[in-house]
């Protein structure tokens, strides 16, 4: 079977390796060696990470800060889950090539073809769903798995400098459709074993609010706290795992955001003393989001979204890992409680987010992006 090509190269990212390669390592350099109040990067034991799957010109130095802070030492095998952008799905789906191409190296990266049949086989126990196949078509047409492909060959090369592109550890890509909350649990369920086990590593690939009647999603909450402190946000000025952070934080930081309404393009926002920007509505909303996957429960997650409709793209693949890692706590295999270095475990920390700008008025758009990560 045929390597997946670098479909996007050339447009969303550089084609050319070297221009890449300096890239790639410009935007680590640009991420602190070390972050107040977790230590030195990468972060031991940070396995699974979230991370934006923009254009790199958007996107690129937002992602650094999860990459940089992913720890690749024991990985022997990467889970990367990303959403369907154009391919409608109501499952999870697996690819049908045995490796993937990127710039910088003449061989691809690796696929776990054996897991992958086997995962083909598996049906979680609790839905009639199963893992399906995306067609070569279908996983060349998606961004939001082949953008990450360059940061991974990067730090493989790091990790492995003496091994062949073919030896690195091999990837599982999932592509995670239109999901029901049901469904992600019961794939959470079956994916835990390997969410639990130290030689895997995960990758989730999700940006934040597209907001802009382009994206037909133009939600302003009035409330919203004015002024906002201005992005970029790096940790510890984003929601926390730590113990206090319970289901009543979530509910407050939800109800929030629930008094909005969408904006129409004859709409304006008033400024003033107490009136929130635009742009503060949607941080407000993000950061409501990132304060229920914080808090590492699907029910607050599910309530977040459905209060205020917030378009994260990877929604679905988020609530898969974290219905997992909520089975991995309560097995008590690495979850719940602090480790050595006083970080919550299995519990997600965000460490930056950035926007792709600051709406004003109802015309604009933007992107928004986070970097997190999760030590187990």
């Amino acid at each position: 079977m045929p390597s997946r090509e670098a479909t996007h190269a050339g447009s969303w990212y550089s084609d050319h390796e070297p221009t890449l390669t300096r890239q790639l390592d410009q935007w680590l350099a640009q991420v602190p060696n070390e972050l107040p109040g977790i230590g030195s990067l990468p972060v031991p034991g940070a396995r699974i990470i979230i991370a934006p799957h923009a254009g790199y010109a958007y996107s690129g130095p937002c992602a650094a800060y999860a990459y940089k802070a992913l720890d690749l030492s024991k990985a022997k095998r990467i889970f990367l889950l990303g959403p369907s952008h154009h391919h409608h799905l109501s499952t999870l789906a697996l690819p049908t090539l045995t490796s993937y191409k990127t710039p910088l190296s003449p061989d691809p990266l690796p696929l776990d073809t054996t897991l992958i049949s086997h995962l083909l086989t598996t049906a979680p126990s609790s839905t009639n769903h199963r893992f399906t196949t995306m067609s070569p078509s279908v996983d060349s047409a998606e961004h939001s798995l082949e953008l990450h492909l360059p940061y991974i060959h990067h730090l493989l090369r790091r990790q492995h400098p003496d091994i062949l592109t073919s030896q690195y550890p091999p990837l599982v890509p999932i592509m995670v459709g239109a999901t029901s909350s049901s469904t992600e649990s019961a794939f959470g369920a079956l994916l835990a074993p390997y969410l639990a086990d130290p030689e895997n590593a995960f990758i989730i690939s999700s940006d934040f609010c597209h907001w802009g009647l382009r994206f037909g999603y133009t939600y302003y909450v009035p409330d919203a706290p004015a002024p906002a402190p201005e992005l970029p946000l790096s940790y510890p000025a984003l929601p926390l795992p730590m113990p206090e952070l319970d289901e009543a934080v979530v509910k407050d930081a939800v109800a929030g955001v629930v008094g909005g309404d969408m904006l129409r393009a004859k709409d304006r926002v008033g400024r003033g003393p107490g009136v929130p920007a635009i742009h503060e509505s949607i941080s407000a909303c993000d950061v409501a989001c990132m304060t229920a996957i914080a808090a590492g429960e699907m029910k607050g997650w599910l309530e977040v979204l459905r209060g205020t409709g917030n378009t994260v793209c990877g929604r679905h693949p988020i609530g898969v890992v974290l219905a997992g890692l909520e089975v991995v706590r309560g097995k008590g295999e690495g979850g719940a409680e602090a480790g050595d270095d006083g970080l919550q475990k299995g519990k997600f920390h965000f460490i930056r987010y950035e926007r792709s700008s600051d709406v004003v008025v109802v015309a604009d758009s933007s992107v928004s992006y986070v970097s997190a990560f999760a030590v187990l």
